[in-house]
């Protein structure tokens, strides 16, 4: 495509050098200053063209150590030199215009070696204006349509040119002058515009209107929060984007991944020459105390696990009560450092929280791979079980052994008018009792309604 974009731009500049040839050539052999200005513009063209091809070959080179966004600047630089040069060559035509308008007529008037050099250029700016639209349509691209604007002013200029020759054919000798000074103007305000943009292209000025449709695409991807805040520049053909978003705090890293993809894919579906960089944020505003609370504790080093974490309000405090587990090898008093660092956490990051109730437990590593049910284990949880009357029916128990550690799960009914908290409790308290009935233990206990 970056080929196919150099080899059009050759084109182009061929035929519009061409064009600054001939206009020149006729203009001085027939002595019109219209001809001529017009030939210096298609020559101002040409290097128009000229950077935009030289380009067009640059922004294809890969980012580098000294260029980390590549070097698509190179481009909007070439457009604020050749503005600037437009610009000094206009002031100096509307000098010259002005001057020959308060001189008496010209011995040697323009005649038709003017009109036929004016035509031809015509005719070179209608081929580049239909060569650069097609290769528009097909492959696109910012340096392409650049050119494509160039040859319509092109076009435009000339055809002012050509009727201050036929003014001058007919009679108004100062036509062609006129016709010079206007195209002056012209040449003036178009390099002050091109100036202007290049110029805000190189302090990454970007449209605001871009800014919010990103990041309205951004807040309506499923999982974000809000997106702020989206910085945006602009280098040659591609657009940079870093999208900050937030997320729910308790999102998993693999949850939030996907999401940044999904936002990356809906902004390039609208912006799809954007390279864009996603970041995510927690935000525990919209989450549960209960969730806070369980990834906070999981933060703390040394915390292998957390479980059952539950909060209540008495009095117009608000408590909470978790289990922590720990590496089932330290001694009591490490085990007591790390609750009181899961504590601390807890008070500093939610201070509602009036007192924490900290359960430590010894983390055991479930296997993946267990091998024989035990019978004799299975026939043991079920005695204990059987002497709970809120028990109403025992379901399947399920005793898997691996070397030193007993994997359980156990399905029992429950009255349906017990509250949860009673449940809780009552599986809380059966897990214990297995436990110091059958050592190195991994209770699960699936409580049902009955």
């Amino acid at each position: 495509m970056f080929i196919q974009r150099t080899k059009v731009l050759q084109i182009s500049l061929i035929a519009i050098f061409s064009a600054f040839l001939v206009e020149l050539i006729f203009g001085l052999v027939s002595n019109s200053l219209a001809l001529i200005t017009d030939s210096i513009h298609a020559l101002l063209d040409s290097v128009v063209t000229l950077v935009l091809l030289l380009a067009a070959k640059w922004a294809i080179k890969p980012p580098d150590e000294e260029h980390t966004y590549g070097h698509g600047k190179i481009e909007s630089l070439g457009g604020l030199i050749g503005g600037i040069a437009i610009f000094l060559i206009a002031c100096f035509f509307i000098y010259e215009s002005i001057h020959r308008l308060q001189s008496p007529p010209p011995s040697i008037l323009p005649g038709m070696y003017a009109i036929i050099g004016g035509l031809y250029t015509i005719g070179i700016d209608i081929f580049r204006i239909i060569l650069l639209r097609r290769s528009i349509k097909k492959i696109g691209g910012a340096t392409l349509k650049a050119d494509f604007y160039h040859a319509f002013m092109d076009l435009g200029s000339t055809l002012v040119a050509i009727a201050g020759i036929i003014l001058v054919s007919y009679g108004l000798y100062y036509g062609d002058f006129v016709a010079a000074l206007i195209l002056g103007v012209l040449l003036a305000i178009l390099s002050v515009k091109l100036v202007y943009k290049t110029a805000q292209d190189l302090t990454d000025i970007i449209s605001p209107e871009l800014v919010k449709k990103v990041r309205k695409i951004s807040n309506a991807t499923e999982g974000v929060i809000n997106a702020d805040p989206i910085l945006m520049r602009k280098s040659g053909d591609t657009i940079f984007a870093d999208v900050t978003i937030s997320l729910r705090g308790d999102t998993s890293f693999d949850r939030a991944h996907e999401i940044s993809s999904n936002v990356e894919k809906n902004i390039k579906k609208v912006v799809s020459n954007a390279k864009i960089i996603i970041h995510f944020e927690p935000d525990w505003e919209e989450v549960p105390l209960d969730a806070k609370i369980l990834e906070i504790a999981k933060s703390v080093e040394g915390v292998k696990g957390v479980h059952n974490v539950s909060t209540h309000k008495t009095k117009g405090k608000m408590f909470t009560n978790l289990h922590v587990m720990v590496d089932r090898d330290i001694n009591l008093s490490d085990a007591h450092r790390i609750s009181e660092i899961v504590e601390q956490k807890i008070q500093e990051n939610i201070s509602e929280i009036e007192h924490s109730t900290i359960h430590i437990e010894p983390f055991m590593t479930v296997p993946e791979n267990l091998n024989l049910e035990d019978r004799v284990t299975k026939r043991k949880i079920k005695t204990i079980l059987e002497k709970y009357e809120e028990i109403k029916k025992i379901g399947r128990i399920v005793s898997l052994n691996f070397e030193n550690i007993l994997k359980i799960d156990i399905d029992c009914s429950f009255d349906g008018n017990l509250s949860i908290e009673k449940v809780h409790d009552l599986t809380s308290e059966i897990e214990h009792i297995i436990r110091a009935e059958i050592s190195n233990a991994v209770i699960t206990i699936h409580p049902e309604p009955d």
